[in-house]
């Protein structure tokens, strides 16, 4: 799993790099964007091109020295797809965020691969419904930021500030969506061959529904960034809600005495 987290990063940064490359004219414009590093004149695109290559090429010597070739596929596919997407892909509207989505879900299939752990098909229909939330909260948070800048129509991902309202109306859907996976997932069978207290994960169902909300709200005043999961990793209350889920979790794993 080290080893896969380590290859797999490498690969997912070198794309992060070539990623900005291309979007460091309109990244200048941008309010918050325009720190970025390539962007800000703080690295040279010559670096860029040389060093985003580099992080690519050694992610995949690790991941060909120490794992399984079904995660080097895994990997190669994860490669040509975010290439796809920086350089056509992300200007398309709402193909973009489905991209988006399969990408966290193809990481999850991946680490399955580099476990041998099977992936199970909650699982994935639970990740890409949570995935694609994320994706489209990520587009209306960039949309709700440019709202307020006098000159800004779109967030160069083909998305106008016009589109905000559908994405507030689709994103939250998603989202709950993935809370309902996992409601069904609670009343399968599959569930009582892992847990001692299946009924016990319902509690974890409303903390899910909570989180959504309230990145939803936090993005519809404005107050969330353009990259939410950063901001998740800041966030108090979304370590409260992983703190208290993953209770749940134990509690439903210990038999009763």
């Amino acid at each position: 799993v080290a080893v896969a987290f380590v290859a797999l990063g490498l690969i997912a940064s070198g794309t992060y790099v070539v990623n900005d490359l291309l979007d460091r004219e309109r990244d200048r414009l941008h309010p918050t964007k325009k720190h970025r590093p390539f962007a800000s004149g703080a690295l040279t695109p010559q670096f860029g091109w040389a060093f985003g290559p580099a992080l690519v090429v050694i992610g995949f010597g690790v991941a060909w020295a120490f794992l399984p070739a079904m995660f080097v596929g895994a990997l190669g596919v994860y490669l040509a797809t975010t290439l796809a997407y920086s350089f056509k892909l992300k200007s398309v509207v709402l193909v973009d965020v489905c991209v988006l989505a399969a990408l966290y879900a193809l990481r999850v299939l991946a680490g399955g691969a580099a476990t041998g752990i099977p992936v199970s098909e909650w699982l994935l229909a639970f990740s890409l419904f949570f995935f694609l939330g994320l994706a489209l909260l990520k587009r209306y948070a960039e949309l709700r930021i440019l709202e307020k800048e006098v000159d800004a129509r779109d967030n160069g991902r083909g998305y106008t500030v016009e589109d905000a309202a559908m994405l507030r109306a689709i994103g939250p859907a998603s989202g709950f969506m993935a809370v309902l996976v996992f409601a069904l997932y609670v009343t399968s069978p599959d569930v009582a061959v892992l847990y001692a207290r299946p009924d016990l994960l319902w509690l974890a169902a409303p903390l899910l529904a909570y989180w959504t909300m309230r990145m939803w709200m936090l993005a519809h005043r404005g107050d969330l960034p353009d990259e939410p999961v950063a901001y998740a990793l800041r966030d108090p209350a979304s370590y409260a809600v992983v703190a208290l889920t993953a209770g749940v979790l134990l509690l439903a794993s210990v038999p009763v005495s």
